[in-house]
């Protein structure tokens, strides 16, 4: 059994990944950290183990094996840092950290701990994305040109995200860095690493942070891709949509279906059948830990998303295009 001790609970998915954790077969939730102590003693409460004041002490126990961390993104460095050093596991939410420097600092030490790193990315395990990798890998859009992919919802505008969400300090960014993620990454795994970044932001409700956000990436084949993402909309739907010489692919306009329409196919558009999600990020780490192996795939993906993340903001304060050459 690998126990685990949970680093806050700062993220409003933090229960999400609690709940994996209590519902794996081979794991098991021992101790909780929480940089807001009465947050972190009423977890530790409801879930009926150890609360540790100090974070050092918590990851001193020799039969804590594994930490997920759900810390605010501007102390992931420093814990992730104590965590590998402390020969802890770790799985943690994304970003791994908002700077590509952070992250190479992580990387460093997990490595040199020995320890399995993986990132929450799962929108790149769920059955559209497999079903998007199969069209692209057929060749049936021909030469991808453009790859959009949009998700908001009306977090600010309705007031259920904790305050805390929009501080700058905290999140390092607002709603890019923050459900930006996943339309970054899916546009990431279909175009590629791109040039450059581009981003534009919007501050809808007057926070410290952005609200309303486009990131747009340049490719030297001249393809494009469109990051949306948005806490102001309230019925904006979750959507893929890919542009090929040959042929156009959408999901989610606004139902949870996939057309294809190829000149390669014939006329009309045809449905694409979708398969069932992969194995979550949190079981593929669990076996990872199990078998000794490395998650290459999921860290070289999350290390992308970070520099991508790191160009938009860097292009909305500078208001510039920013190469991803150009980050430290």
């Amino acid at each position: 059994m690998i126990r685990i001790g949970k680093i806050s609970y700062w993220h409003v998915h933090a229960e999400d990944y609690t709940k994996q954790v209590l519902e794996h077969s081979e794991t098991e939730l021992a101790a909780i950290w929480d940089e807001e102590p009465a947050r972190g003693r009423g977890k530790a409460e409801k879930y009926g183990v150890p609360y540790f004041e100090s974070l050092d002490e918590m990851l001193s126990q020799g039969d804590i094996d594994a930490v997920v961390v759900d810390a605010p993104t501007n102390l992931h460095r420093d814990v992730m840092l104590k965590a590998a050093n402390a020969g802890k596991h770790i799985f943690t939410e994304k970003v791994v950290a908002a700077t590509y420097r952070e992250v190479r600092d992580i990387l460093q030490a997990v490595e040199e701990a020995g320890v399995k790193l993986t990132v929450s990315l799962p929108r790149l395990y769920d059955g559209y994305a497999a079903a998007v990798e199969r069209v692209l890998a057929e060749g049936l859009l021909g030469k991808l040109t453009m790859a959009r992919a949009r998700l908001s919802h009306n977090g600010a505008t309705a007031g259920w995200l904790p305050p805390h969400f929009f501080s700058l300090e905290q999140c390092r960014g607002g709603a890019l860095i923050d459900l930006g993620c996943h339309p970054m990454y899916l546009v990431r795994r279909f175009l590629g690493v791109p040039d450059s970044v581009s981003a534009t932001y919007g501050y809808v409700t007057g926070k410290e942070v952005e609200d309303n956000a486009v990131a747009v990436l340049q490719y030297g084949n001249g393809a494009v891709g469109i990051v949306e993402a948005g806490f102001v909309n309230s019925h904006s739907p979750f959507s893929i949509e890919l542009h090929g010489t040959d042929g156009t692919l959408l999901y989610g306009f606004p139902d949870d279906r996939m057309l294809l329409r190829s000149s390669l196919l014939g006329n009309g558009w045809d449905a694409v059948p979708l398969p069932a999600g992969r194995p979550t990020a949190f079981s593929q780490w669990i076996d990872h830990i199990r078998q000794g192996t490395v998650a290459e795939d999921n860290v070289t993906m999350a290390v992308d998303l970070t520099r991508l993340m790191e160009a938009a903001n860097r292009s909305a304060l500078e208001n510039r295009p920013i190469k991803l050459s150009e980050l430290a």
